[in-house]
């Protein structure tokens, strides 16, 4: 794992004016263009890629974690220890869960993304919360969510987005970053599950939805999205109890309205 600060020679400590001021002056010595030296390639994407992971807070905050799990695992000093391959080589839990959140800070989202999908496909046992802090699993959790919702994988972000939102309810994390996390998650829940992914898949989502809680009208929502899945696969009593239950929240709905008119 290389050091992004050394890459850019900053120490760890430097502004975001002097990450910038670094990345400049590297990018022009290596460019090779402007060089005319096309061994240089490979440097200079080294350099791209450190300035991207450093001049944003949320991947340095993580690159800065994840950079010093990695010097004390490497602390004797062997050059030649690669933390990634010996992830790669094994095949527990934990050594995916890492490699997952390695690669996402080390600008390999399509393999974090892939390999989370994988280890959740395979075995429904599987979570990322088991082998990390819990403010760690959120922070990363949360931007393993992102690249999912880029990339159209959007039962697994919203099965994931949901774990996160649970436990921000549980105790709070996030705090004023939190309404980013619900926006998201209403992103998918209300406007992108429906049609990507089966029938019962898209309820599993809605059902944990309405079990985390949202506001009446997102719920009311779901519960028309849950009745219209339900008569899909041929459940008329189910499409119908969701529909009764949309209708009732819809009145208590209108009832606290004309209160608060009035």
């Amino acid at each position: 794992m290389e050091n992004c600060y050394q890459i850019l020679g900053v120490p760890s400590s430097a502004s975001a004016a002097e990450i910038k001021r670094a990345y400049r002056k590297k990018a022009k010595e290596l460019h090779p263009d402007i060089s005319g030296q096309p061994e240089n390639t490979e440097n200079f994407r080294k350099v791209v890629q450190a300035y991207e992971i450093l001049s944003d807070s949320k991947r340095r905050y993580m690159f800065d974690i994840a950079y010093t799990t990695y010097s004390k695992k490497n602390k004797q000093g062997k050059d030649s220890f690669d933390y990634r391959m010996w992830l790669l080589e094994r095949t527990d839990a934990e050594s995916r869960a890492k490699l997952i959140f390695l690669d996402l800070l080390q600008g390999r989202e399509d393999e974090a993304v892939s390999e989370f999908i994988r280890m959740s496909t395979e075995s429904r046992k599987f979570s990322l919360a088991d082998w990390f802090t819990r403010e760690d699993f959120m922070d990363y959790g949360f931007i393993l969510c992102e690249e999912m919702f880029f990339r159209n994988h959007y039962y697994d972000a919203a099965m994931l987005l949901l774990k996160i939102i649970a436990m921000e309810q549980s105790f709070p994390y996030f705090r004023h970053f939190f309404p980013e996390v619900i926006s998201l998650a209403r992103n998918i829940l209300l406007h992108r599950l429906e049609g990507s992914v089966t029938e019962e898949l898209a309820l599993d989502a809605w059902e944990q939805a309405l079990e985390v809680g949202f506001i009446p009208a997102d719920e009311i929502i779901i519960l028309t999205k849950m009745s219209s899945a339900y008569s899909k696969i041929g459940d008329e009593f189910a499409a119908r109890a969701c529909l009764d239950e949309a209708s009732r929240l819809g009145k208590i709905k209108k009832s606290h309205s004309k209160k608060a008119k009035s």
